[in-house]
């Protein structure tokens, strides 16, 4: 099947959505050398069309598993910007009482299901998640988002293999920025070929495509939830991006030697916000007005989920019993 191309509103809107995953993330960068956050930040700056092009197409009744690289995903799929920040401050009112942080949110109300910091491990539990849900009745698409690391775990291979299996309505996508911390994808990976080619090996569609431009992301994604929803069952993205900061905290890894310089100048060439910015411009779609307008209104939004999160109490210590399974 193959969609047509998104109309100009629809391009707007993923444009919007990129723009405020990154002026979220550019917030963090700000406010982390304050020490107030502590807890460790891994920034998707560089990556955001992936979150956008694919959250798109989900409703709040369709679910997400993602990994420690989650808030351009947690945003995307409609997370509270006040809970997101006060569970990054540790506060009680978080989504997760302050007990998740930066790598661990939650929230079931917009079918964020759950983030694991473990490699693959979401992986797994999205697949039973979908499975659920396909004998329930329940007319529900599951996304679990993953980097290129985790397709060298064993849980990767053997929920491809069981969702095909069982036709199970469940999309992965690898966000395939290269690199697994430091270690780089031809080093660890040198005669596997691309890690949508593996799909084939279990029966499913796998598809390889350019991370980095947000319309192919979208219709990509679009392709595989209507394919999940018909039934047909699951399909494998591999979306080749690249992320602008260090595995963690906001930090240029070039400057320690983790990564090229000259690597890291190349995909900034690349940019998915300035990749449709270019095109939305040159069609008269998206005018500076409406970059000025939306840029404020981040603005104010930031400035009151900040509030709400230095100002809400701290996560008491009887939350350290809550939710906890002897």
């Amino acid at each position: 099947m193959t969609l047509p191309s998104p109309d100009s509103k629809t391009q707007l809107a993923l444009y919007r959505q990129m723009l405020l995953i990154r002026h979220f993330e550019q917030k963090i960068v700000e406010l982390y050398p304050e020490q107030e956050i502590r807890t460790p930040v891994h920034l998707c700056v560089g990556q955001e069309a992936v979150a956008a092009g694919v959250c798109a197409h989900l409703r709040d009744s369709d679910t997400i598993f993602t990994t420690h690289r989650n808030h351009g995903h947690c945003l995307a799929k409609g997370m509270s910007l006040k809970k997101m920040l006060a569970e990054f401050y540790g506060k009680e009112t978080g989504c997760c009482r302050g007990k998740g942080g930066s790598m661990h949110p939650c929230a079931p109300e917009v079918g964020i299901l759950g983030t694991s910091a473990i490699v693959g491990g979401g992986i797994p539990i999205a697949v039973g998640a979908a499975w659920a849900n396909q004998m329930r009745g329940i007319p529900a698409v599951t996304v679990t988002f993953f980097g290129d690391g985790a397709t060298e775990e064993g849980a990767f291979h053997e929920s491809l293999n069981f969702a095909a299996l069982k036709k199970i309505p469940v999309i992965f996508v690898c966000e395939n920025n290269l690199y697994a911390t430091a270690s780089a994808i031809g080093k660890r990976q040198p005669a596997a070929g691309s890690i949508a080619a593996r799909a084939a090996t279990y029966g499913l569609p796998g598809k390889l495509i350019n991370g980095n431009d947000v319309i192919e992301v979208y219709l990509a994604a679009g392709e595989a939830v209507i394919r999940a929803k018909q039934g047909l069952g699951p399909t494998l993205i591999e979306a080749e991006t690249f992320r602008w900061f260090a595995h963690v905290g906001p930090v240029d890894d070039t400057k320690t030697g983790h990564r090229p310089a000259n690597e890291l100048t190349r995909w900034k060439k690349k940019c998915p916000i300035q990749h449709l910015r270019k095109a939305l411009l040159s069609k008269k779609i998206l005018t500076p007005d409406d970059e000025k307008i939306w840029q404020k209104k981040f603005d104010r939004s930031f400035e009151e989920a900040l509030y709400f999160a230095k100002t809400s109490l701290p996560s008491g210590i009887e939350q350290l019993t809550t939710h906890v399974f002897a």
